[in-house]
């Protein structure tokens, strides 16, 4: 008979608590930490660029003694597709961050993280930085695609 897939999952490895793989945990939660930060920053950048090339280009088709441009609405489309990809960047990043977070809370690696689930330091300020970022930009967004329509 068959193993479960948590069985097999399970019996992957064996985890040792020793100095080294208790600083390898801790390593591995901070490389957590700081892939969530460079999502959040893409997404920021995503999102800011978005909304300014639309501003940008719109002011630039107001100037008088510019040519017409030959897709007036082309600036909002890509400002909506830049905001639209830094929104569901941090959408899929939040994603990863919560599995790989209570993956590296498992029971298989207490023994090496060193405390307990329980007095794990919280991650909710990065969870907010986050779900405020997504609120900004879905604000962008709709701020564009309103003045769009």
């Amino acid at each position: 008979m068959a193993d479960s897939p948590q069985a097999q999952s399970a019996n992957r490895f064996e985890v040792k608590a020793t100095a080294d793989s208790h600083f390898s945990w801790v390593r591995t939660r901070l490389s957590l930490e700081r892939t969530m930060m460079a999502w959040l920053r893409t997404a920021t950048v995503l999102i800011g660029f978005g909304f300014a090339i639309v501003q940008y280009l719109n002011h630039l088709q107001e100037i008088p003694e510019a040519r017409p441009a030959y897709l007036p609405s082309a600036p909002e489309y890509l400002g909506l597709a830049l905001i639209a990809c830094g929104i569901l960047a941090l959408v899929s990043a939040i994603w990863q961050y919560q599995w790989t977070l209570r993956y590296l809370w498992s029971d298989s690696f207490v023994a090496i993280a060193g405390m307990r689930k329980e007095e794990m330091p919280t991650n909710w300020p990065v969870a907010a930085v986050a779900v405020l970022l997504i609120l900004v930009g879905l604000f962008a967004f709709f701020a564009v695609l309103l003045r769009l329509t």
